[in-house]
């Protein structure tokens, strides 16, 4: 694939997103690296461009230099957005009731705290994620290591195998403790993210290390 048909693909995808207003976005492309430019409306849309250009097939790593725009009728305060990320997140039901403490430093949240899984950190994410004013997120929740690294790895060499989308044997995976290490290759960056997010979804996992390689 060239850089020009990569790029193409890439904006097809965007304008494909109905989350994303791809006419705000540029596109390069060289080498299987992808550069998205321009702004957005919310970190919300920053997100999802990013995740929409990774799903391209040819693509190897996205660096992502959009601007977050709130519309006027849209801009927080720090005191507002700290109290609705504290509202949303006492309502999920999947993120364990005051283990996540948030920060606010303009209209950027810091996620602290221990939770079991990694599910819990995954959700309280995705929950500020889509409120108004957030510019960006620090995930800094750590996760208890609970199970034995045997437990780990079996856990998640089984998980992949049940995966249409990945080719398991072309995956080792070696667990010292809570810390797991992914090697071998794979056909795209989505499967490469897919493994690892596999990886996390598996109980005592609090590091997962990404060595899988994009053909």
């Amino acid at each position: 694939m060239t850089d020009q048909s990569l790029k193409q693909s890439v904006l097809d995808e965007l304008n494909w997103e109905p989350s994303v207003k791809a006419a705000h976005i540029g596109v390069t492309a060289r080498n299987g690296v992808v550069t998205l430019t321009g702004h957005v409306e919310s970190y919300a849309e920053q997100w999802a461009a990013e995740r929409g250009a990774e799903r391209v097939t040819g693509v190897k790593a996205v660096a992502e230099k959009l601007e977050v725009r709130y519309p006027l009728t849209h801009v927080q305060d720090d005191e507002q957005i700290a109290k609705r990320a504290i509202q949303v997140l006492s309502w999920d039901v999947f993120v364990p009731k005051d283990q996540v403490k948030v920060k606010i430093e303009n209209g950027w949240v810091t996620l602290t705290g221990a939770v079991d899984y990694y599910f819990h950190k995954h959700n309280a994410e995705a929950d500020v994620r889509k409120l108004h004013g957030v510019v960006g997120v620090s995930n800094e929740i750590t996760i208890k290591p609970s199970v034995a690294a045997s437990d780990v790895r079996g856990n998640i060499k089984s998980a992949l195998s049940r995966y249409a989308q990945l080719e398991a044997e072309r995956i080792s995976v070696a667990a010292d403790g809570g810390h797991v290490t992914l090697s071998g290759h794979v056909d795209s960056l989505h499967e490469r993210n897919l493994a690892a997010t596999t990886a996390w979804s598996a109980p005592g996992v609090t590091y997962v290390e990404n060595l899988l390689t994009v053909n």
